[in-house]
C-alpha cells in the first residue's frame, strides 16, 4: 500500500471502531451539553465545540482512544487482500494453528466423555447461591478435580513449534551456512544486535533506570527523585503516548498502577464496573467445563506460589469471568487462532445453533499472567480489564502459531539466534550433551518469566513491553540469562544439570542482564 492509501484506511478504521464505544456517546452529549454554554457562538458553533471539548479535557481523552487503537490493531493490509491474510499471512502457519487447536479440541471433547460431564450447564439454584455466597472466598473450596487433566502442557506446544516447516522452503538434512542449528526451523526475519540496539535505546548504558542501582552517570536517588517528579507530569497530563514512552525506563512503584492504566486507555467507568458484574452473574448462572480446569491450574500454581497464593481469590473471579466475556473475540480478527465452535445438543452442524465456546482454555501460564497484576490492582473490576487488556494486545501471541514478530515462534527463533551468533560454544555445547537451550528457556518466554523472576523484577520487565508494545524483550531477556550463567553452563553434562544451574532466577536483577547483553556484547 502506498502510505497516503494506508493513512485513510488506517484513519476510516479507527473512526468506524470509535463510533460504536461508550466514549463516543458521551462526545457527542458533552457537545450537547455544550450549547446551553454562552461561549458558544452560533456563528462559531464549529470551532467553539472544539475548543470546549479541548478544554474540558475530552480532546485528550479522543486522542487516548486513537492511539489505543493504533497499538493493538495491525496495520491496514491491502484490500483485496483475504480476511485470513490479517490473521496470519502465511499459509503453513495458518494450517499449524488449525492442527493444533483441533488436538486442544479433540483433548476437550475426550474429557467430556470419558467424566461424563457437559462442556456447559446451568447451575442448580441452591449452587448458584452457595457461589454467590462464597464469591470472595472461592480459595477455601476443595473440590475432587484428580479426573480432570491439563488440555497441554509447555513441552506438548513446543514440540508442535519444532516441527513446523516452510514446504517452499528447502531445508537439507545435511549441515551448511544456511541451516539453523536451534529447534525452531523456520526463515523468519528476526533482529540482530545492532537492530536490538536501536529499538531499546532507552535501555542504553548512559541512560537513568529504574533497575539499575549503581548507574555511573546519575546517582541513583538523583534519577528516581526526578523521574517520580516527571511521572507525576505525566499522570496529571493524562497523555497514553508519553506514558508509554516514560514507563520504556521503569516505573516508580507508587505510579505503576496508574501508569499502566493509561497506556491500556483503562479508566473502570460505571458501564465498565456493570459488565464485570454481568461477567459474574454469568458465571454464577452456568458451570463449564473449563471451570474446572481453571480450578485445577490456580491449584498446581498460585496456591503453591510463595508469592501469588494470597490472590488465589482474586485469581478464579477474574479467570472465571474472563471465560464468560464475549468481547474477548474481537481479537481474533488479528489473531492466527480461531474461536472454538460448539453446538447445542441435537443440533449438531446447523450453524444456526453454533456458539463459541469459550476460546481461553490454557494451560497455567494462563494463570500466572494475572497473578503479578494482583500486586497493582485490588478491585477486582478494574484488575479484570487491565489483565483483558494485556492479554488481547500481548499474552495472546504466546499461546498461538503466528509469523508476528511478538509471537512465539518468533521469539523462540530470536532466542536461539542471538544465542548461536553471541554465544556459539555455549550453544553447541548444550546441543551436543542434548540440552538444547530452547528447551529450558521456552518456559521463561511462554509465561513471560511469571513465576520465575521476583516479582519486583518481573513489574520492571513488564514495563519494558508495555513502553516498547513489544514482547521481543522476553526472548532477549531469556539469552543475557544463559549469558550470565555461561561458565556454570559450559561444565554441565546433560539436560537435568542445565536445567539445575538455570532452576531459580529469583536472585536476578533483569535490568542489568538487558544492558550488559545489549550494549555491552561485541556485534
Amino acid at each position: 500500500l502506498d502510505p497516503d492509501r494506508g493513512l485513510s484506511l488506517t484513519i476510516a478504521r479507527v473512526v468506524q471502531r470509535l463510533q460504536g464505544s461508550s466514549l463516543h456517546s458521551q462526545l457527542e452529549r458533552q457537545a450537547r451539553v455544550s450549547l446551553h454554554k454562552p461561549e458558544i457562538k452560533l456563528e462559531s458553533l464549529k470551532e467553539d465545540i472544539k475548543d470546549f471539548l479541548k478544554t474540558s479535557g475530552w480532546e485528550k481523552k479522543l486522542q487516548n482512544a486513537v492511539y489505543s487503537e493504533l497499538n493493538v490493531f495491525p496495520s491496514p493490509c491491502h484490500p483485496a487482500a483475504p480476511p485470513e491474510h490479517i490473521k496470519e499471512p502465511l499459509a503453513y502457519m495458518r494450517k499449524a494453528q488449525g492442527s493444533w487447536e483441533k488436538r486442544i479440541l479433540k483433548s476437550l471433547n475426550s474429557m467430556c466423555t470419558e467424566l461424563n460431564i457437559p462442556l456447559a450447564q446451568k447451575r442448580p439454584v441452591n449452587e448458584q447461591k452457595e457461589l454467590l455466597n462464597k464469591w470472595n472466598e472461592m480459595g477455601t473450596d476443595e473440590p475432587d478435580l484428580s479426573l480432570f487433566r491439563p488440555v497441554y502442557a509447555p513441552k506438548d506446544f513446543l514440540e508442535v513449534l519444532m516441527n513446523l516447516r516452510n514446504p517452499n522452503y528447502e531445508n537439507g538434512e545435511q549441515p551448511s551456512f544456511r541451516n539453523h542449528l536451534g529447534l525452531i526451523q523456520v526463515p523468519l526475519k528476526v533482529k540482530d544486535i545492532p537492530e536490538l540496539k536501536e529499538d531499546f535505546s532507552e535501555l542504553g548504558l548512559n541512560i537513568g533506570q529504574l533497575g539499575i542501582d549503581d548507574s555511573a552517570q546519575v546517582p541513583p536517588e538523583f534519577f528516581e527523585n526526578e523521574h517520580v517528579r516527571v511521572g507525576q507530569k505525566v499522570l496529571a497530563e493524562q497523555d497514553s503516548a508519553a506514558a508509554q514512552q516514560y514507563v520504556r525506563q521503569g516505573c516508580p512503584t507508587a505510579l505503576r498502577a496508574d501508569l499502566w492504566a493509561l497506556i491500556l486507555n483503562i479508566s473502570n467507568q460505571p458501564e465498565d464496573i456493570l459488565y464485570y458484574e454481568q461477567l459474574k452473574s454469568n458465571v454464577i448462572q452456568h458451570d463449564l467445563l473449563v471451570d474446572s480446569l481453571i480450578y485445577k491450574d490456580v491449584k498446581l500454581t498460585a496456591s503453591n506460589d510463595d508469592y501469588y497464593f494470597v490472590f488465589e481469590d482474586y485469581l478464579y473471579q477474574v479467570l472465571l469471568c474472563f471465560s464468560r466475556d464475549t468481547s474477548v473475540l474481537e481479537h481474533f480478527t488479528y489473531s492466527s487462532a480461531t474461536p472454538p465452535k460448539s453446538y447445542i445438543r441435537g443440533k449438531l452442524g446447523m450453524e444456526e445453533y453454533a456458539v463459541f465456546y469459550p476460546p481461553n482454555v490454557k494451560y497455567n501460564s494462563f494463570i500466572l499472567s494475572v497473578a503479578p497484576l494482583c500486586f497493582l490492582y485490588h478491585e477486582p473490576s478494574k484488575l479484570y480489564q487491565i489483565f483483558r487488556e494485556m492479554y488481547v494486545r500481548f499474552f495472546f501471541r504466546l499461546h498461538s502459531i503466528s509469523s508476528h514478530p511478538s509471537g512465539i515462534v518468533s521469539l523462540c527463533l530470536l532466542f536461539e539466534t542471538l544465542l548461536q551468533t553471541h554465544l556459539p560454544q555455549l550453544f553447541y555445547h548444550l546441543r551436543e550433551i542434548g540440552a538444547q537451550p530452547l528447551r529450558i528457556s521456552f518456559k521463561w518466554m511462554v509465561r513471560a518469566f511469571s513465576g520465575y523472576l521476583a516479582t519486583d523484577q518481573l513489574l520492571l520487565l513488564w514495563d519494558r513491553i508495555l513502553g516498547y508494545n513489544s514482547l521481543e524483550i522476553l526472548a532477549v531477556l531469556a539469552a543475557a540469562v544463559f549469558a550470565f550463567r555461561a561458565v556454570n553452563l559450559m561444565e554441565v553434562t546433560s539436560l537435568a544439570a542445565a536445567e539445575a544451574v538455570l532452576a531459580d532466577l529469583s536472585t536476578l536483577k533483569v535490568m542489568p542482564l538487558l544492558q550488559i547483553f545489549l550494549f555491552a556484547t561485541v556485534t
